[in-house]
């Protein structure tokens, strides 16, 4: 079990990593899983985009990509989540929100797809949206 975070290609820095891996276990224990291997790296809007481009087919920028590596019928997740910091901060300023709450908010959003939860409906998002505000409280 191990929870990491890296920067590539941009000079931000995670505060707090031991508290910010403490409070993600706690959600994911929450949800009835178990911590695998998670890492987190954060990129600038260029890198995001050309990982939704390359990976995905997508062409347009995003505040995450989650890549699930989690192994079929196992309650312990795993996966890569890529945060493009450029977007956090706009995001921020879009939802007049401080940068750490988008931020906090975007990092609990990738564990809670690899918990099983998505965002593609509209009933499917304001489910997550509300495990994000619950997760948030935790913090």
């Amino acid at each position: 079990m191990a929870i990491r975070f890296f920067s590539d290609g941009v000079s931000f820095q995670l505060r707090n990593k031991r508290k910010t891996a403490q409070w993600l276990q706690t959600v994911i224990a929450g949800e009835g899983k178990k911590t695998g291997t998670l890492s987190y790296v954060f990129v600038s809007d260029a890198q995001i985009l050309q990982l939704n481009r390359q990976f995905l087919n997508h062409h347009y920028y995003t505040d995450i990509i989650t890549f699930d590596e989690t192994a079929a019928e196992s309650d312990t997740i795993s996966g890569e989540m890529y945060i493009s910091i450029d977007t956090v901060l706009t995001n921020a300023e879009i939802y007049q929100t401080t940068f750490d709450n988008e931020l906090f908010r975007v990092i609990v959003h990738g564990v809670l797809h690899l918990c099983g939860y998505n965002d593609r409906t509209e009933q499917e998002q304001a489910l997550m949206r509300k495990m994000e505000d619950n997760s948030l409280q935790l913090l």
